[in-house]
């Protein structure tokens, strides 16, 4: 079994939590990715990678390390986002502090400890002598935070044959995750002083006769049959804004919507949906007037268990935890829904721990070793 270096592993995991790497599109101040990336490739030159970066957008910087194996064989890329969500309310975000075998600090389970144990598992096969066919390709990516712009650009650039993703899952294997889509509907009225009944229309009552329908279709989501590892889909209403002054009818009320979307379900689905919605209030009165907008859509991700990938990260995780992982689903997005679209074969598994987008956040520091000895091994079998 391929030997990971367990003090490098835990050096570089604590070098990633202390590096500013917040969105900064979620916090217009942060730096964003691009320290975090030169740290990443600098880290993988050393071991002898191949190392280019990537910049979509000034200041969003994403990086590749290839590592060449000793023979032809499958490509397959480790993907890890290197961007955090925001650290409001956190007293010492970036410390990087281990306790109790935890390492604490944003960033830490979500998921710069999949991003160590990527990095760890790759100077494991290097240190190895490359044993793996193909190429390993590590890719640290921009924004996943906020709109995947890091992964999107880089399938324009790698094409690999397989995909793992070290989103956080407690050393489970996750085999398909819900998408979303976005959506924001404005019903429009008439502004009037609120004494003008006769001539006002009240845009916000209007937006109530599209909440009962949501709340219908809402309803009808959670009774129709489950997937089996991610359960029903679902929606809410997120935000909702409407009127000028408490004596004016409202000229216009905006809503907007988030539907969680499961295998199976379709962007034009989901999206007629809500249009079949708003056509029935228009059936009902003829003067109601709306207009639909789709946001952002993500699709929903699923890999079957006899995937190749998945075998390979099956056998390589059980002799390396002495049980085989169990196959679960998660009901985040991941960007392993773009790598399985544009074809690449993708599974994902993560370390644990826990804090993911809150105050106190930490990953568990053996099992992100563990998890870089389960990626290296699953590396070796598959390519």
């Amino acid at each position: 079994m391929l030997s990971v270096d367990a003090v490098y592993t835990t050096r570089v995991l604590q070098d990633l939590v202390r590096i500013n790497s917040v969105n900064p599109m979620l916090d217009p101040s942060a730096p964003g990715e691009r320290e975090i990336a030169q740290y990443v490739g600098a880290a993988m030159e050393t071991i002898g990678a191949e190392v280019h970066y990537h910049e979509p957008k000034p200041g969003r910087v994403s990086v590749v390390a290839r590592l060449r194996g000793s023979r032809p064989g499958r490509s397959l890329m480790f993907n890890a986002h290197a961007d955090t969500v925001d650290v409001a309310g956190m007293d010492a975000p970036f410390s990087g502090e281990i306790r109790d075998g935890r390492v604490c600090g944003r960033g830490a389970f979500d998921m710069k400890g999949g991003l160590a144990a990527m990095m760890g598992a790759v100077k494991a096969l290097a240190d190895a002598g490359r044993p793996h066919g193909g190429e390993i390709l590590l890719a640290a990516v921009a924004d996943e935070e906020y709109a995947s712009l890091g992964t999107e650009d880089l399938l324009q650039r790698y094409r690999p044959d397989a995909a793992i993703v070290t989103e956080p899952t407690a050393l489970d294997i996750c085999l398909a995750h819900k998408g979303f889509a976005w959506f924001e509907v404005t019903t429009r009225g008439r502004a009037a002083h609120g004494s003008r009944f006769d001539l006002g229309v009240d845009a916000n009552m209007r937006m109530g006769r599209v909440l009962a329908g949501l709340d219908a279709l809402e309803q009808g989501l959670r009774a129709r049959p489950p997937h089996r590892l991610l359960g029903p889909p679902s929606l809410h209403a997120a935000t909702l804004a409407g009127g000028s002054g408490l004596s004016t009818y409202a000229a216009s009320c905006r809503l907007q919507i988030e539907r969680r979307t499961i295998p199976g379900e379709s962007r034009a689905a989901v999206t007629d949906e809500i249009r079949q919605l708003l056509r029935r209030q228009v059936e009902r009165d003829p003067s109601f007037e709306a207009d639909l907008e789709v946001l952002l859509v993500r699709e929903p991700f699923e890999v079957a268990e006899d995937a190749a990938i998945v075998r390979a990260l099956t056998e390589a995780s059980t002799a390396v935890l002495g049980h085989r992982p169990a196959y679960v689903g998660q009901t985040p997005w991941m960007d392993a829904a773009l790598l399985a679209a544009a074809g690449a074969e993708t599974v994902v598994m993560g370390a644990a721990g826990a804090g993911a987008h809150a105050k106190e956040e930490w990953v568990d520091l053996a099992s992100v070793h563990q998890l870089a000895q389960c990626l290296a091994e699953a590396a070796r079998r598959y390519c």
